[in-house]
């Protein structure tokens, strides 16, 4: 195709866009949880732990329905199959086994165990080839494979006393192996302080159904008063314990019955991953649309709730998670550019001798939580030029931007444990050091920005297991808020003018004209209506894969914007 056919693909009127962004900005308000993607992982807990909970029979078809032909669930990558594979089998083996009250089984039961079968025929493959270190740093999935594994082979235990009929006699004598790193230390530590009465740390309580059945009303744990444990209806379900019934419900048991109810009812069954994200969520939504320069009227209420957010240590992603530097500097940089600047002094909890750590005593680090750092710092800085404690500010700003600038891998791209794609992370850390940290990060910036031009696929988009809406956004959007050769004219601006246009507008270098025009052309086709986005896979890390849905709604309307008539000529 020429420049010329990828022009005429698709028109986008201004109307649309802006419509968009005011269902999306008044969505914050209407959907306080926030959206997320249903999750095979969490559905399946709620088969095997809550099949009292209604909309039981939509969970089990749900599973069935999203089973790969290659007998596993939501990816073929080793890492990102193993624990969705490990929970929906053992919900269906579980369900397989289950008589209703007259003995009746399932009449789901051949489906149930053709699906059965072929999960656990993958999950014997997958125990082979996993590599704990090669595993991908997702929230808790050191502890959920050995709990899982074990929930697995109870269940293989039980086939071995009471055959299912039509599920294979080889698993009657079978056993799942994880290897030795993957022991289940912590699950056995955590069993242990929740039989003693003992706190679990609140980043546990996330998968606090490694507990097993020392975590059914366990005494130190108690619901938010959203009715969440650990912002996960897996958590909150294991926390209920398995039955029904039992005596009278205390206030805690029924606001963790009415949150399980409300967070599967909009998808008519299944469970959402990780929710509440509202704080998460907000501040994102927020940040992309600003960062892009497109006209907000963000309704008080929400920016008086940004701000009220904020403590002596931060905030959090959402009710029920630990407060985090993510979060905490992302809000921060949203509520600066939206013209209501809060000193930064909270992230200095999360200072370590080298970077910023999401939270403290964190397994590992984030790439994009030092970039969101860094625009925290940066953009606050140039609000109060002059303020006593700039110098404090800018070290921190310094600091960060050393730190990224490190950790950029060869090709020019940066990987987080937030996300599946470098894209994302690529994005944040380039956009950051570019705006925020000075000449010095020119070469970094130009070798992200050539990474992303030498990856594009040949139909205009990005991705890494091939192109999408969200991850063209994403490359489109470093290509169009970053310019290395404009450093110095940049930070003579006012603070935030950078934001939402393209500094590099005098640049011609025709690639970068072609490839943006494509990948707009492949945006429009691929992400509106805006629900198409959804056919994509989703890339966010939690105990799988997800798609926190106006997150990434937001970052392709910051790229459509960016490109839309008027804000990009591609030269002919």
């Amino acid at each position: 195709m020429t420049i010329n056919d990828y022009e005429a693909c698709g028109s986008l009127r201004t109307e649309d866009l802006s419509e968009s962004v005011h269902e999306l900005v008044t969505g914050l308000l209407a959907r306080p949880w926030g959206q997320v993607t249903p999750s095979v992982y969490e559905t399946g807990r709620l088969v095997s732990l809550a099949p009292w909970l209604g909309g039981h029979g939509e969970r089990v078809r749900y599973l069935l329905a999203a089973q790969r032909p290659d007998g596993g669930w939501v990816s073929p990558h080793v890492g990102y199959a193993l624990i969705p594979t490990l929970s929906a089998t053992e919900a269906l083996l579980s369900e397989a086994s289950t008589v209703d009250a007259h003995g009746n089984p399932s009449a789901l039961r051949p489906d149930l165990i053709k699906a059965a079968n072929q999960g656990l025929d993958r999950l014997f493959r997958l125990v082979n080839q996993v590599d704990p270190a090669k595993l991908p740093d997702m929230p808790a999935i050191e502890h959920l494979a050995p709990y899982l594994t074990e929930m697995i082979n109870v269940r293989l235990d039980e086939l071995a006393e009471d055959p299912i009929p039509g599920l294979r006699e080889r698993w009657r004598a079978a056993r799942l192996s994880l290897p030795a790193d993957l022991d289940g230390r912590t699950v056995a530590m955590v069993r242990a302080r929740l039989r003693d009465g003992g706190a679990v740390p609140q980043k546990l309580l996330h998968a606090l159904e490694i507990g097993g059945p020392d975590a059914s009303r366990a005494s130190s744990v108690r619901p938010e008063p959203t009715g969440a444990v650990g912002a996960s209806p897996a958590a909150t379900a294991a926390w209920l314990g398995f039955r029904e019934t039992g005596g009278e419900a205390d206030e805690h048991e029924l606001r963790a019955r009415r949150f399980l109810a409300e967070t599967t009812s909009p998808y008519a069954g299944p469970a959402p991953s990780v929710i509440p994200i509202t704080n998460f969520e907000r501040g994102w939504v927020l940040g992309w649309l600003a960062a892009a320069g497109i006209p907000l009227d963000v309704p008080a209420e929400l920016i008086s709730g940004l701000r009220a957010t904020l403590g002596p240590a931060g905030t959090s992603g959402g009710s029920g998670l630990p407060v985090d530097a993510d979060t905490t500097s992302g809000i921060l940089y949203t509520l600066s550019m939206l013209g209501h600047p809060q000193p930064p002094d909270a992230l200095f909890a999360y200072e370590t001798d080298s970077h910023f750590c999401t939270w403290r005593g964190e397994n590992g680090y984030s790439v994009t939580t030092n970039a969101h750092v860094l625009e925290a710092f940066g953009h606050y800085l140039g609000c109060v030029a002059g303020d006593t404690d700039s110098g404090r500010y800018t070290a921190a700003a310094e600091k960060a931007a050393a730190w990224l600038i490190d950790r950029q891998a060869n090709d020019g791209s940066w990987l987080d444990r937030w996300h599946a794609s470098p894209y994302y992370a690529t994005a944040c850390a380039a956009v950051a050091l570019d705006l925020f940290g000075g000449a010095r990060c020119a070469p970094a910036v130009e070798r992200a920005r050539g990474w992303v031009l030498d990856t594009q696929h040949p139909d205009g988009s990005w991705g890494c297991w091939g192109g999408t809406a969200e991850e063209t956004a994403y490359a489109l959007q470093l290509l169009m808020r970053t310019d290395p050769s404009r450093h110095s004219a940049t930070r003579d601006m006012p603070p935030g003018t950078t934001q939402g246009r393209r500094p590099g507008a005098t640049i011609s270098d025709g690639r970068l004209d072609e490839a943006v025009s494509r990948g707009g052309a492949f945006l429009r086709s691929a992400a509106w209506p805006l629900e198409k986005d959804l056919e994509h896979p989703p890339l966010w890390h939690d105990k799988d894969l997800y798609r926190p849905i106006a997150v990434v709604r937001a970052a392709i309307l910051a790229a459509l914007h960016l490109t839309s008539a008027g804000r990009f000529v591609a030269k002919k």
